[in-house]
């Protein structure tokens, strides 16, 4: 049987890996460079663009998988301190950074707890101790 810990903490495991694909996505889709231009814009290396896209596109598959849960977390968390330091926290935090916040707060979550339930590197991990 499965614990109420371990059912929230898969809700949101996943939906922070269905945020992060969607963002990745998007970032891909519109044309990397738009997102280059954007980066540049901030002061931030263009080439940055494509780490962060990257990371959100394969780290939300990975993380809906259970894949890296602890480590694609912290990379997310990452992208959201700088999200929040560089581009929102001006806007202040109802038109600004609250929900980069809250992914950020899931993504510490993430890291401190895993998520073990319905995960593919649990399964993974089963098998190498059998």
């Amino acid at each position: 049987m499965y614990s109420r810990h371990d059912i929230g903490t898969l809700l949101l495991r996943i939906i922070l890996g269905v945020v992060f694909l969607a963002n990745g996505v998007s970032k891909f889709q519109g044309g990397i460079d738009n997102t280059v231009g954007w980066f540049e814009s901030l002061g931030i290396p263009g080439i940055l663009a494509y780490a962060v896209g990257t990371i959100e596109l394969a780290g939300g598959i990975a993380l809906i998988l259970g894949l890296g849960t602890r480590i694609v977390s912290l990379l997310f968390g990452i992208i959201m301190i700088g999200a929040i330091f560089k581009v929102k926290l001006a806007d202040g935090f109802l038109n600004g950074y609250v929900f980069d916040l809250v992914l950020l707060i899931i993504a510490i979550h993430m890291v401190l707890n895993g998520s073990k339930l319905i995960s593919l590197g649990q399964l993974i991990m089963k098998d190498r101790e059998a």
